[in-house]
């Protein structure tokens, strides 16, 4: 596969010693470059802590404008909808447990890492406060795409930020230390997680993300689409089967925050 696809790598030729299933948490915030990245990259786990009791949160960093092979399409009209899009692909993902969809509305291309940008990430990890946070892993070899690169280290300073009480005090709200992050994406996973029952609800909320069909899912037809669904099974089924699970999303987990 590409260095530059999104979501859940092929199977790791030499895996990792592996953890396996943390416990539900109570809060979790996912943070994507885009819309759409978190449904690539934990959909299915998100959608088994849901099921759990877990509240899902979604950060995304961008406003998706760019997101499109329609040299003519409306940049504006397309960012509108992607949030749209966003919101009901986090309905379909954790239905009741869905909590807020936060858009930092960076221009698609354009994300940067800097202090502006970390002080943002650390607020919303302040104010909701998740015992889990997933992202993007930013150390990944020849990614080409510098949103995700800077998503993922905007997901790794935030949590700095947020655990210090002596960064950003003009937030005036409490630090808050989140217990684990797990990194999608990361050529050196450490951590499966069991999404044998979550398939094909990562399928549904992927598929609210209308407007990525033919660009980031290659579905321009019902038959591309199920050719697509089935490279989403046929990849958490391969990640799954070295673990004697029916289907995995599989992490690098950073337990020490």
């Amino acid at each position: 596969m590409s260095a530059d696809e999104p979501g859940q790598p092929a199977n790791p030729a030499d895996p990792l010693p592996m953890s396996r299933n943390i416990g539900t948490p109570s809060v979790a915030l996912a943070i994507g470059a885009h819309p759409d990245d978190v449904e690539f990259g934990c959909g299915a786990t998100l959608a088994k802590w849901a099921a759990s009791g877990c509240t899902v949160h979604h950060l995304v960093c961008t406003d998706g404008s760019k997101g499109t092979w329609d040299a003519h399409a409306d940049a504006g009209e397309l960012a509108a909808r992607r949030q749209v899009e966003q919101r009901a692909a986090a309905r379909a993902l954790a239905g009741d447990r869905a909590g807020e969809v936060v858009f930092l509305e960076y221009v698609d291309g354009e994300l940067g890492s800097d202090l502006e940008a970390r002080s943002r990430v650390a607020l919303t990890i302040r104010r909701l406060r998740p015992e889990v946070v997933l992202g993007h892993d930013p150390w990944k070899r020849y990614r080409l795409h510098p949103d995700h690169r800077h998503a993922g280290l905007l997901a790794c300073e935030g949590i700095v930020a947020a655990r210090d009480p002596h960064f950003f005090p003009e937030h005036d709200i409490a630090h808050h230390r989140p217990d684990e992050l797990l990194l999608w994406e990361a050529d050196e996973p450490d951590h499966v997680e069991d999404v044998t029952e979550w398939v094909e609800r990562k399928l549904e909320a992927l598929e609210a993300h209308e407007s990525q069909f033919e660009s980031t899912m290659k579905a321009v037809d019902d038959a591309e689409l199920e050719a697509f669904r089935n490279r989403i099974r046929e990849r958490l089924g391969g990640l799954g089967a070295p673990h004697d699970m029916g289907a995995a999303e599989i992490f690098k987990r950073i337990d020490r925050l």
